[in-house]
Formats: structure tokens, C-alpha cells, sequence
């Protein structure tokens, strides 16, 4: 059951002067994390070439400082030997701008600070802003793709010149350098019969070598692409070659990936085509990454659009409303025309009302902050909320810091309240719980790396929760649009939630949330900490971090692909050994096929197919000893009015830090 949005309108709080304007859209994009979710090296630079932003990975793969190339020309990457080439290739970018690949039939190469040079694969995508256009370089190095491709070509030379007592020995050196790849390298015959399947494929998509050669390759498309793979065949058997060709195709239990694919023919000694090789590489977190950033465009310019119609509509309501006053003053209030003024004085104040919520979306209204504490505010406005919610839902309030201090407007922190309350109530039909929690963090800088549209410091965060009907992805995803709405027609107008968008995005916030049908709903909203603004901050507590633990295995049991590749990496880097499963179900078919010790659960709490408690229920026969840690979205009150988890266990809430993670991690074990 899909999940209406909220279509409460609330009087907006008498405001003053004071406006803060829409950001440009680059800045939006540039000073999140989404750089930091891709795979790639990515830089980003204006049409003269002048590099604007680098993510990490760029800085890793270059050796330089985001500060030292922020401002430079981007040949400053370029070997000199190549750089006119380079100029001309962004000359016909920039003239005929739209996503690309360049690399596979150019020499392509980059060159790291300390001189070095090195081949890569670009991806180009135009960024086109109010500002002008920017263009998103997303930079791979590909010597490792190169060596393996030389090798097999060396390889495969030497295998015709050898006897046949020593085609076995070459036989396995081309398996190893298969196997080798991160990429999935997989043949097959021309009526599609695969006929080898490197690791690669097996870690991608999920199947074994046992279980699909000898099946045919149409076993990985879905079914609403049965020609596609014949299709690619039948020109392999003409001769033809397929560069990166993006497509989708299903794993073994049944997920969806995006991938890049090349195939290129097979040939016999004697130069017949016999059969199709083809490489595959998971797009899908990247693919996951590009959706976000048009995303994050789509809402820029929605907000800007709501901001604009907003504040012309408010002119013309202006009009009218002056002109049905002058009316007022000269129609006797007994007259049947007096009734018809009013009504037009009723509506222009309703019309008032929903433009002051699209420039609070479009963060164009005026604010009034003042500093307070957010635990007494939530006690005021929770007797609010009792008639509104009806007798049978029942409302918490949970204070877990003894100040939660913020500097905000007071009267838009109440609608922030009473909108999800509202939206909150539309989802519990039958009754259910209303959660309001509040608690202190900190970020640190490590984190702030990560999620680059936080900084690091102190934060007040409120977690409103509902025991609902939850909202499936696709509504997750356009839940603070503007006029989007679940309801039926005429029934709302969709702008709660943009308005709670549009007010925590005005006051310097941030709001995640986290749902899934049938499990409630928690948005967590992130305001700046104002302690010190009345003498309550303490010094910075500086938190150490737990000892590496080499030896000790982690099972990792995480479905978002982002997140868990982010924890599988920090684990190992103290130490950890770490398997990692997409979903409770993998993970248990790892440990039924991998006897052994482990020594401790990672597991996220809601998962397709199992869930995690679910999980740790299954594996208590086999492992009466694990230890385990969840992980979740949802807050730890929640999950336990939901009974998911039982209280005291060990619960992460996302989003966490990576000292959390280790610490927690640490004192588990003991």
C-alpha cells in the first residue's frame, strides 16, 4: 500500500525580513556526497576546462589535493604529448555536449602528480545548470583491463606455438588471468551454450560454474528483453564486435543489475567464428549514483519553478485582495453582495496559504529563528497533536539528550511536526504508534568526507516515526515533490512534505528517511547544535577508536550495494576479515556452504526475502555463540514498539560514523 503524502495546510507563523534564495543548481550538485558515492574518479569542470570539484577517489587515483587542482586547467592531468588531442575532444564536447565513453578505440591516458602516466576509460555527462553547463568526468584506470587483455593476447600466441604436452600449463595461465578480473568474462557458443564462467561472473551475478555452463546465456536476461541476447549472437556471427553496451541483466536471486557489456567473436584455428566472449561490468552503483544527481537537478528546478509561480501568483492575490477590501468598505454588510465579497476574501486567504508553502519549499520565505530547545518545544506541540491524531493512535515522546538546543523559526519547527503528523495519521488507518525522539551527535571529519552536504560538527536530531503502512521505493523517491500526491483526485494538493523539505533546507538541516511497505516509516532531521549560543557546549569529546582485531571474521549482511561496500571497506581496513551478503537468504546459503567460525553478525534489520532477526534465528543452532550487531534506518524506539527487535539489543542507527561502527563493533566482542 503506497503511502499518501500530507496535505495539511497549516497557517504558516508570522514571519519577518529576512530571505534566503535558492542556491545554484552546481553548488547543490558539487558540495554533496553524490561525487563520493561513484566508483570512478570523477572530476568536474566548467566549459573553459577549469576544474570546479574532484571527489576522493580522483584524489587517490591523481595524488593531488582537492585544493591543488580546484581552479587548474584540466590538461594539468593530461601527459603534455597528448594534451592538444585532449583540448580538441573537449573543443567537440562542448560544441555537441552528451553522455559518452571515450576510451575504448582512443589512446586515452592520465598522469599523476608525480609524473606518472597511466591508460583510462572517461564517461562524460553534461550537467546543464541555471548558471550554464558543467561537465561530470568520470575517470577509470584501465592498465590492469590492458595488462589482462595483453596477456591473453600474448597467451593465446604462445598456446599456437607450444605442443600439445604443454597447452595444459597455458591452459591454466589464461584461467588465472581470467579470474583475475573484477569484471564478468563469460563465452559462449553462437546459439548461446555458455562454455566458460570466470570468479568475476560468479560474484556479480551469482551463480557458480557448475550451475550455468552448459545452460544458454538467456538465463540473465529479464523477461521483458527476450530478443536482445540473439539479437547480439547474430551479429557476433556476421563478424561484428559490441563495445559497452549497457543493458540489464538478473542475478540468481532474481535482482536487477545494470551493466556495460563489450562481446567480440570467438574464432577456431583456422579463423571460423565458433562462439561470442563477452565482458560485463555492474553499472549499478553508478547507474544508482547519476539517478541521484538528476534527482537532486529535478528538485533544484522544481524549487526554483515553485518559487517563482509562488511569488507572481502572490501579486496577483495581492489585487485581488486589496480590491475586495475597497468592496468591503462599500457594500452594506446586510446586502446579499457583502456574502460574495467575504467568499473572495476567504479564498484569496487560501491561496495565501498555499504560496507561503511553495516558497517555503523553494526556501524563498522569509524565517524568524530564535534559539530553543527542541525537547520543550516537542512537549507543547505534542498536546497539539492528540485531537488531531484520534484516540487510537497513540503518541511518544523521547528525549535521549537532556538538551536538544537549535536555532530555528519555533512556529516552522511546529509545522514540521504537525505536517508528518498529519502525513503519519493518512498512513495508520487503523491506529498505531507516533514516535517523536530526540538526541545530540556529532559527525566527525571522516564522516563529513562521505557525506559531503554535512559538515562536521554537532547536530540536534529529531526522528518522527510511525507504526504505518510505509512507502515502497518509488514513492520514497519523489515523496518531497511538490503536488505529488498517493491520494485520490481532489483530495489533497501534495505539499506537506516539500513544505518540510523547503523549512529543514532553510534552516542549514538535513532529512533522510528511511521506509519500507509494511514496516512504519522514520524521517530523522538534522539540525546544527546551538549549544553554544547559550554557554552549554562542552569541549569536544575526542573519541578513540578500538584497537585492530586481525583474525576476527565479520559476516556483513547489508542490501544497499553503496553502503555496504563502505563498510566492507572501513572493516577491512582494521583488520577484519569480512563476508559480505546482499540479503538475509544469501547470507544464510554463505554459511550453510562455508563451515566455519564466525565470529560476529553485521546485519541491517529490514532485507527482502529475511530479515535479519530472522537470520539470527536461523543461525542460532549452527552459531549458539554469535555475536551480533544491527544495523538500521529506523530508530532503536521503533523497531521496538514494532517488537522487530527486543529491547536492549545492539542497534547502529543510520546513518553512523566509522569510529561508532568500530567502537561498538569492539566492546560487542569483548
Amino acid at each position: 500500500m503506497s503511502r499518501p503524502s500530507p496535505d495539511h495546510e497549516q497557517p504558516a507563523p508570522s514571519l519577518a525580513a529576512g530571505t534566503m534564495s535558492v542556491g545554484t543548481m552546481s553548488e547543490a550538485l558539487l558540495s554533496s556526497d553524490l561525487l563520493e558515492t561513484l566508483p570512478d574518479a570523477v572530476v568536474a569542470v566548467d566549459r573553459d576546462g577549469t576544474i570546479i570539484q574532484i571527489n576522493s577517489q580522483a584524489q587517490e587515483l591523481f595524488g593531488y589535493l582537492r585544493d591543488e587542482l580546484t581552479g587548474q586547467k584540466v590538461e594539468v592531468l593530461v601527459p603534455t604529448r597528448y594534451r592538444s588531442q585532449h583540448h580538441h575532444h573537449r573543443q567537440n564536447f562542448a560544441e555537441a555536449p552528451k553522455t559518452r565513453r571515450m576510451g575504448a578505440d582512443l589512446d586515452l591516458y592520465g598522469r599523476r602528480r608525480n609524473g606518472s602516466e597511466f591508460p583510462v576509460e572517461i564517461s562524460l555527462s553534461p550537467v546543464s545548470t541555471a548558471d550554464g553547463m558543467f561537465v561530470l568526468s568520470a575517470i577509470r584506470d584501465i592498465s590492469d583491463r590492458k595488462r589482462i587483455a595483453e596477456e591473453l593476447r600474448r597467451a593465446n600466441e604462445e598456446l599456437h606455438r607450444r605442443t600439445a604436452e604443454q597447452l595444459g600449463e597455458y591452459r591454466s595461465r589464461l584461467a588465472l588471468i581470467i579470474d583475475s578480473s573484477d569484471d564478468a568474462i563469460i563465452s559462449k557458443d553462437l546459439d548461446g551454450t555458455i562454455t566458460s564462467w570466470n570468479k568475476g561472473a560468479e560474484r556479480i551475478y551469482g551463480y557458480t560454474p557448475e550451475e550455468v555452463v552448459g545452460k544458454n546465456i538467456s538465463l540473465l536476461a529479464p523477461q521483458d528483453r527476450p530478443d536482445e541476447i540473439p539479437e547480439i549472437l547474430k551479429q557476433i556471427a556476421q563478424g561484428e564486435s559490441i563495445e559497452h553496451y549497457e543493458s540489464v541483466r538478473l542475478t540468481k536471486d532474481g535482482r536487477q543489475l545494470s551493466v556495460s557489456i563489450s562481446v567480440s567473436p570467438l574464432r577456431d584455428a583456422k579463423g571460423d567464428i565458433v562462439g561470442a566472449s563477452a565482458i560485463a561490468r555492474d553499472m549499478t552503483a553508478q547507474k544508482r549514483a547519476e539517478g541521484a544527481v538528476h534527482q537532486s537537478q529535478k528538485m533544484e528546478a522544481i524549487g526554483r519553478l515553485a518559487g517563482g509561480v509562488a511569488h507572481d501568483f502572490n501579486n496577483i492575490l495581492g489585487i485581488i485582495s486589496a480590491c475586495a477590501e475597497f468592496m468591503s468598505d462599500r457594500v452594506d454588510p446586510a446586502a446579499e453582495p457583502s456574502e460574495y465579497v467575504e467568499n473572495i476574501k476567504k479564498a484569496t486567504e487560501r491561496g495565501a496559504a498555499l504560496t507561503r508553502q511553495l516558497l517555503t519549499f523553494s526556501r524563498s520565505s522569509t524565517i524568524r529563528p530564535r534559539v530553543l530547545d527542541l525537547n520543550e518545544r516537542l512537549k507543547e506541540v505534542s498536546k497539539l497533536l492528540r485531537p488531531l491524531m484520534g484516540d487510537d493512535v497513540e503518541i511518544l515522546v523521547v528525549s535521549k539528550s537532556p538538551a536538544a538546543v537549535v536555532e530555528a523559526d519555533p512556529g516552522q519547527l511546529d509545522q514540521i511536526v504537525v505536517n508528518l503528523a498529519v502525513n503519519a495519521r493518512d498512513a495508520m488507518p487503523h491506529g498505531g504508534k507516533f514516535i517523536l525522539e530526540t538526541r545530540a551527535t556529532r559527525f566527525d571529519e571522516a564522516f563529513a568526507e562521505q557525506h559531503q552536504n554535512m559538515a562536521a560538527g554537532r547536530y540536534v536530531v529529531l526522528a518522527v516515526s510511525d507504526t504505518g503502512s510505509g512507502m515502497d521505493e518509488a514513492t520514497v523517491s519523489r515523496v518531497f515533490e511538490p503536488f505529488f500526491t498517493t491520494k485520490e483526485m481532489g483530495k489533497g494538493t501534495g505539499l506537506g512534505l516539500a513544505t518540510v523539505y523547503g523549512i529543514v533546507k532553510q534552516s542549514a538541516g538535513h532529512i533522510l528517511v528511511y521506509s519500507e511497505p509494511g514496516h512504519g516509516t522514520t524521517f530523522k532531521i538534522y539540525l546544527p547544535s546551538a549549544d553554544h549560543k547559550i554557554g552549554l557546549e562542552s569541549q569536544p569529546e575526542v573519541e578513540t577508536i578500538a584497537p585492530k582485531r586481525l583474525g576476527t571474521t565479520i559476516l556483513l549482511v547489508e542490501d544497499d550495494e553503496i553502503m555496504r561496500s563502505l563498510t566492507r571497506k572501513l572493516l577491512q581496513e582494521h583488520g577484519y576479515t569480512v563476508v559480505e551478503a546482499d540479503d538475509g537468504k544469501s547470507a544464510l546459503e554463505w554459511v550453510e556452504s562455508h563451515p566455519g567460525p564466525i565470529d560476529l553478525l553485521l546485519t541491517d534489520v529490514v532485507m527482502r526475502r529475511m530479515s535479519g532477526p530472522e537470520l539470527v534465528e536461523r543461525l542460532s543452532a549452527s552459531h549458539p555463540n554469535l555475536q551480533v550487531v544491527y544495523m538500521s534506518g529506523y530508530t532503536g524506539e521503533l523497531i521496538a514498539e514494532r517488537e522487530v527487535l527486543k529491547r536492549g539489543i545492539t542497534l547502529l542507527e543510520k546513518p553512523f560514523t566509522g569510529t561508532a561502527l568500530l567502537n561498538t563493533i569492539h566492546t560487542t566482542l569483548g
